[in-house]
């Protein structure tokens, strides 16, 4: 059995962040989000995964390379354009032969794996399974509607659902999903649509089976999705101290703290992590806060926020529910806000006043 997880799209809903770098690497619980996808599909048993890639290739490449780093192969496929779901299969079939795959979207989180899913459909032998989920809202999403226990409908956001249950990003197939990409048009999107190769399967009397998860899942598409999945990842960390503390500073429930980090005359409240080389100074990190690696944080108080890489910020009475790109400053003037609420791209700068 093969992989392939796809991390070729463009990440409008999160622009300007994603004007500069690629959405599956932004940093949840301090780790990109595309790698909890290959760690996810690793853990199931498969080891031999293709990377669907796009314009963003270049910095996918440079994070992942061979895979030798998360014990598997990595085989990069190109995609020209962010033409569909279908396309990224139909472009994959050099790679993918006649073996079983699982196909997982590269900004999506499944908390607890896949291992059951590649289980049972490794058992069952179906020609397709789908990951679902029940949700409370399921007019956002593709939603699935059963019938004796085999999937016979498939409906991208319905107005009316026929289910509550969502499907969740991941599929596994055998060969003919291949005849199916073949067959369908391009959606009014103009994009080979995986809920229409799918759906061409059931049409044509192919098996294709649900599988129904109860842990938590996130699709990392929009900010206030990174923040939850963030929160959620964070609940779950293991504390360690590889850096420095000072004696004035305090460190309270589950924090991460890694190597050369330094902590003076502040308070890390968990549960939080520090990245790599951070310098936090005389300042207040509160719960579900990431601070990625290079970062200088001084005389602030930040939470509930994901701050990426060599950021700095000086003189910031609070910063909460943000999302801060890479290498930006944000500074403070004269007038004393009470709080600031941010998504910043790559490279800002910006004085509050």
């Amino acid at each position: 059995m093969k992989g392939l997880i796809l991390s070729g799209g463009t990440g409008t809903r999160l622009r300007p962040i994603t004007h500069t770098s690629a959405k599956q690497l932004i940093p949840i619980a301090n780790k990109p989000v595309l790698f909890y996808a290959i760690e996810a599909v690793r853990n199931a048993g498969v080891k031999d995964i293709g990377i669907i890639i796009g314009e963003t290739g270049k910095e996918v490449r440079e994070a992942l390379g061979d895979g030798k780093e998360f014990g598997v192969k990595i085989t990069y496929i190109e995609q020209e354009a962010p033409l569909g779901l279908a396309h990224a299969v139909k472009i994959a079939k050099d790679f993918l032969g006649d073996d079983e795959f699982v196909m997982f979207l590269g900004d999506n989180i499944v908390k607890d794996g896949i291992n059951n899913l590649v289980k049972d459909f490794k058992k069952n032998k179906p020609n397709c399974q789908i990951l679902l989920a029940n949700v409370e809202n399921p007019a956002r999403f593709g939603v699935a509607q059963l019938k004796d226990g085999k999937v016979v409908r498939l409906i991208e956001k319905p107005k009316v659902p026929p289910s509550n249950l969502a499907l969740v990003g991941v599929y596994m197939f055998d060969k003919n999903i291949f005849e199916a990409v073949e067959k369908i048009k391009p959606s009014w999107r103009g994009e080979l649509e995986i809920t229409d190769a799918i759906q061409y399967l059931i049409d044509k009397g192919y098996r294709v089976e649900p599988h129904i998860i109860e842990g938590w899942w996130k699709d990392t598409g929009k900010l206030e999705d990174i923040l939850e999945a963030n929160r959620i990842m964070l609940e779950g960390l293991e504390p360690f101290l590889k850096g420095r503390v000072d004696k004035k500073s305090q460190i309270i429930g589950r924090v991460a703290i890694d190597e050369e980090a330094e902590i003076v005359g502040s308070v890390i409240r968990g549960p939080a992590i520090i990245g790599r080389k951070s310098k936090i100074l005389n300042s207040y990190i509160g719960p579900f806060t990431s601070i990625y690696y290079d970062v200088l944080v001084e005389n602030s108080e930040i939470e509930h926020s994901v701050i990426l890489e060599r950021v700095k910020i000086r003189n910031i009475s609070r910063v909460e529910d943000s999302l801060i790109g890479r290498d930006v400053e944000v500074t403070k003037s004269k007038r004393k806000p009470k709080a600031y609420r941010f998504m910043l791209g790559d490279q800002s700068h910006v004085e509050v006043y």
